[in-house]
């Protein structure tokens, strides 16, 4: 038995040191090395931080582009999903109301035609991003409350699409954030 116990306690201290001392460190070092210095990406507008560019935010107004909803109502420091099923009564409630309120701002859009991640929250609650699907499907609204052809705010949408990582590496996608600031500044 004593001979276990030292071999325990040697493997112990020496994953102590590696996992609670060399990895932190390591990680830290590479967060220092990366955009925004590990405290994160900053979105800016005269001057002025207005966001972060991997964290949604709530746009309502029809004149803007709507991101995902969010289980933690885009509360960065504690960001996480619901724990509710897809049978759950509350979920269904929740997803049927979003889809209400996603038709009654985008008149001629079907239910069917509105993709899933406009009605359900991410697992963090707050992805920035959208499939490019989601983001052509309210361009009608957004142009129409802002007095804008269609086809403008369509080809804004197109230059906005990120491709894969290294072209293949997970889908395309749209910042909502960086979609809505552009549309800011289009005249």
């Amino acid at each position: 038995m004593k001979t276990y116990l030292i071999a325990s306690i040697k493997l112990t201290l020496v994953l102590l040191v590696l996992l609670a001392g060399v990895y932190p460190v390591l990680v830290a070092g590479i967060g220092k090395l990366s955009s925004g210095g590990g405290g994160g990406e900053t979105v800016s507008r005269n001057g002025q931080v207005i966001g972060f560019a991997n964290v949604g935010q709530v746009f309502t107004q029809d004149g803007y582009f709507q991101g995902r909803p969010s289980a933690v109502d885009y509360n960065a420091a504690g960001s996480g999903g619901s724990n509710k099923g897809p049978s759950n009564p509350d979920y269904l409630t929740t997803v049927q109301a979003r889809i209400d309120t996603f038709l009654a701002h985008n008149p001629g859009v079907t239910r069917a035609q509105i993709p899933a991640e406009l009605v359900t929250a991410s697992g963090s609650g707050l992805d920035p991003h959208l499939s490019p699907e989601a983001a052509y499907l309210q361009v009608a609204r957004v142009a129409q409350a802002r007095n804008l052809p269609e086809q403008k705010v369509r080809a804004l949408v197109q230059q906005h699409v990120e491709a894969p990582l290294l072209g293949i590496l997970g889908p395309e996608k749209v910042n909502v954030l960086q979609l809505n600031l552009a549309l800011d500044a289009l005249k």
